[in-house]
C-alpha cells in the first residue's frame, strides 16, 4: 500500500492521504494497477484484498496521527464487489476498533463503477457508514456512469474531479469549463472537491483560482511507502513546492 498526499492549495498543508495498492512482480517487476485490479475484480479476490488495503492505511494513519499529525485522513477505495459482501459497515467498524483510528479519520472513495449497483442498495451502506463517523467521497466524478442524479440522495463530503479533465484544461475550454462547474456544483452542495492528477504549476494555478479545496497529484508527490509519509507530513516536497 503506497500513499499520495492530498495537500490544501492555499497553505500547502498535506490534510489527507489516498492509499493506493501497488504490486512488485518478482519477475516481471512492476506491475499496473489498470492490468491486475481488473483481474482481482474478476476473480473476487478484491474483496481479501481490499480489507487488506482498508486495514493496512487505517494503521499506518493511527500511526501517523499519534507521532504527532493528529489531523490527517486517509482515503482508501471501495470497489463494487465489497459493495456486495455482507455487514461492510460492520467490517469496516471492526478495522476500526482495531486499529484505535478514529472513524472521522476515515474516508471511503466510490470507484466510478460502482455507479452500476442499485442505488437503494448504496444509500443504505452510506449511511449506515456515516453513522459510525466514516466520510465517503465519490472518485472520477463526471465521466462514465452519471452521479449527478444521485447526489441528492448520497451521503458523501466529497467530489473528486477526473484527472482527465484536468489535463485537458490548458486545451480546452470545454475540460475547463468542466472542472469549474464540478467545483461550483460541490460547494453549492456544501461538499469539498478535490482535483486529481495536477501534474504541474499552470494546472495548480487554475484549480487553485476555481476553488478546489484539495489537490493531489505527481507535481507535489507520486505515491510513496508508508515509510516516507512523516517526511511529506513534516514539511516535505508538497508543502516546499508549494511555498516556493
Amino acid at each position: 500500500v503506497y500513499y499520495q498526499p492530498q495537500v490544501k492549495p492555499a497553505s500547502g498543508e498535506v490534510l489527507g492521504l489516498e492509499a493506493l495498492l501497488r504490486w512488485n512482480q518478482p519477475e516481471r517487476g512492476p506491475v499496473s494497477p489498470a492490468e491486475f485490479v481488473p483481474l482481482l475484480e474478476e476473480t473476487g479476490l478484491i474483496v481479501e484484498v481490499g480489507d487488506y488495503v482498508l486495514r493496512r492505511a487505517c494503521e499506518d494513519a493511527q500511526m501517523w496521527r499519534s507521532r504527532g499529525f493528529p489531523r490527517i485522513r486517509v482515503a482508501v477505495n471501495l470497489s463494487p464487489r465489497q459493495f456486495l459482501v455482507s455487514d461492510l459497515e460492520g467490517r469496516v467498524r471492526r478495522v476500526l476498533e482495531e486499529t484505535g483510528l478514529p472513524p472521522a479519520a476515515l474516508e471511503l472513495e466510490l470507484t466510478e463503477s460502482a455507479g452500476t449497483l442499485n442505488l437503494d442498495a448504496v444509500v443504505d451502506v452510506l449511511e449506515r457508514l456515516a453513522a459510525i463517523g466514516v466520510t465517503t467521497a465519490i472518485d472520477d466524478f463526471g465521466i462514465g456512469h452519471s452521479w449527478l442524479g444521485r447526489l441528492q440522495r448520497l451521503p458523501v463530503r466529497t467530489l473528486k474531479v477526473d484527472r482527465s479533465f484536468v489535463a485537458g484544461m490548458a486545451g480546452s475550454t470545454n475540460d475547463l469549463a468542466i472542472v469549474e462547474a464540478v467545483v461550483a456544483l460541490g460547494h453549492a452542495l456544501g461538499l469539498n472537491v478535490v482535483a486529481e492528477g495536477v501534474e504541474d504549476e499552470g494546472q495548480l494555478d487554475v484549480v487553485r483560482a476555481i476553488g478546489c479545496d484539495m489537490v493531489q497529484g505527481f507535481y507535489f508527490a507520486p505515491a510513496v511507502p508508508s515509510g516516507q509519509v512523516i517526511h511529506l507530513l513534516a514539511g516535505g516536497f508538497a508543502v516546499r513546492r508549494l511555498a516556493a
